[in-house]
């Protein structure tokens, strides 16, 4: 039986090169760096689906996020990631194809760094995430979520991927999503 430790990934420089293979669990021990996706998905109303993640992740657990997302395996697209990954964590089928928006690398100075491809996407259906991967969830106002910053403990690689993600709003025009 294969755990998300033994889940194959593409191994990239400092240009989103591949430069090799390796088991998830060694990539996040050694500090490999790698590739990863992270959708904000927004219901009808516009608002940010956030959640905990589980205690049982292999890093960040117990976290709050307002991104759904994670590695990308080898061999894979940022695209097909970001869909497989979006309709995992939203435990739904039939999503519209994730919107790409920006790519920034992600380095927290103490060992880990990913490449981090951001998207977005509409959400409509009832969502049912993965008991496994997410403890609570719920669709929150950008404004409570902004709130919320002070006061939970999220992800920091979320955290970094909102500030890439607020910065980007700035310079471009809405999409409507």
């Amino acid at each position: 039986m294969t755990t998300p430790a033994d889940e194959i990934l593409d191994i990239v420089d400092e240009n989103d090169q591949v430069i090799g293979q390796s088991p998830r669990g060694r990539a996040y021990a050694e500090g490999l760096r790698h590739r990863c996706v992270f959708i904000q998905a927004r219901d009808s109303a516009g608002r940010l689906f956030v959640h905990r993640r589980t205690p049982t992740k292999l890093v960040f657990p117990s976290l709050y996020d307002m991104w759904v997302g994670g590695v990308v395996g080898a061999g894979e697209s940022y695209d097909d990631a970001a869909l497989r990954e979006a309709e995992e964590e939203l435990g739904v089928r039939g999503l519209p194809s994730p919107h790409f928006l920006f790519k920034f690398l992600y380095d927290d100075g103490a060992g880990q760094t990913w490449w981090s491809a951001v998207y977005e996407v509409r959400c409509d259906l009832p969502v049912s995430p993965q008991v496994e991967e997410v403890g609570w969830h719920d669709f929150l106002p950008e404004a409570e979520v902004e709130r919320r910053l002070a006061e939970w403990e999220w992800v920091p690689d979320g955290v970094a991927a909102y500030r890439h993600w607020k910065a980007y709003r700035g310079k471009s025009s809405p999409s409507g999503v």
